[in-house]
């Protein structure tokens, strides 16, 4: 039984809970928030007893019986939480994004490596139904040697982020780093989980929100030997909206991906259908429903988590390969900022 702690009660909490409370031979066994009114809220409606919960990682570590501490927490908290917490000997599941800075990442990695405990980075879009299945028909070779892929993430958010508007996240208002630092991770985790590590990216960024300090536009082109990618990502977009706005400002993030191949091209719809065209240009639908579905995106995830520290397989999504991932995130400002390719030792 893998007794897990958690760390950060904000706005995603409900994902990890509830996977952890349907993950067999697994307890949540404490919680710690610094807001006492969340603490008891997820007490309840996860049964943890009052005497489990905490206000302070210190005191959690010391008198709560734990085996994993799940980090649900702001990227500034991480390397002196890991430090904490690796000091115990606990395992760790570290929400993203990793860090700050490939050197503050770099320092997470190793002081977990030298305290032996174990680090995942908690990188769930890999794991989101679509992008699983797609990965299947790839390895099944459906599309044979890549030629062009293309990547559009859409949403009208950010510009409705005036400050009489209640957000889920506003703290997005004010991150210098916004769109591909935020989800910038998600989605080179996801290209490099299916199209590999890229060795150039050239990059172009925009802030279209005036209610924004950081970027929510952007192109970013990624180069291979022998194919090439393009992600066309942002959240100040109307080109795909399939209804009337609701006054209250949620996310409603749309993505289509095309993989071109000499074989055949692999579609994902916006509205989740995915299909195969053919070189006669038949195109065969696949399936379809297949949303962004967070909830069982983290129980793969956590699920995943699990089997590893059981078996003692490397995690897809070390700590040590979410810093291939952070280096596309942190060259995609650089490139942006000094209008340069970034080129990768890969």
């Amino acid at each position: 039984m893998w007794k897990i702690g958690v760390i950060g009660l904000g706005y995603w909490s409900d994902k990890h809970l509830k996977a952890w409370a349907r993950i067999e031979g697994v307890q949540i066994a404490a919680l710690c928030d610094l807001d006492e009114a969340k603490l008891r809220q997820k007490a309840e409606l996860y049964g943890i007893p009052q005497g489990n919960l905490y206000t302070d990682l210190d005191d959690m570590l010391s008198k709560a019986d734990l085996d994993v501490v799940d980090m649900i927490t702001a990227p500034d908290t991480h390397l002196p939480f890991v430090r904490k917490i690796a000091a115990a000997g606990k395992h760790i599941m570290c929400q993203k994004p990793f860090a700050a800075s490939m050197e503050e990442a770099r320092e997470i990695v190793d002081t977990a490596a030298q305290a032996n405990v174990r680090l995942m980075v908690t990188e769930n879009w890999r794991w989101l139904k679509p992008f699983q299945t797609i990965k299947q028909l790839i390895d099944e070779d459906t599309v044979g040697s890549f030629n062009m892929i293309r990547y559009i993430h859409t949403d009208f958010y950010s510009p409705r982020f005036s400050p009489e508007n209640e957000l889920p996240q506003p703290f997005f208002r004010d991150m210098p780093k916004l769109l591909f630092y935020e989800m910038g991770v998600h989605w080179y985790d996801t290209w490099r989980f299916l199209f590999g590590d890229p060795k150039r990216l050239y990059a172009e960024t925009k802030q279209v929100s005036r209610y924004i300090q950081g970027e929510d536009t952007g192109l970013v082109t990624l180069g291979y030997d022998g194919y090439m990618g393009l992600m066309d990502m942002s959240w100040a977009t109307r080109q795909n909206l399939p209804a009337p706005l609701e006054q209250k400002v949620m996310p409603n993030h749309l993505e289509q991906l095309i993989v071109e191949g000499d074989k055949a091209t692999i579609k994902l719809y916006s509205n989740g259908m995915i299909a195969v065209v053919d070189n006669d240009g038949i195109e065969s639908v696949i399936s379809e429903n297949n949303g962004l579905d967070f909830e069982e995106s983290h129980y793969r995830l956590q699920s995943h988590f699990v089997v590893c520290l059981d078996s003692g397989e490397e995690f897809q999504t070390s700590g040590e390969d979410n810093l291939k991932t952070l280096e596309l995130v942190f060259g995609t400002y650089k490139s942006a900022q000094e209008h340069e390719v970034i080129h990768f030792d890969r």
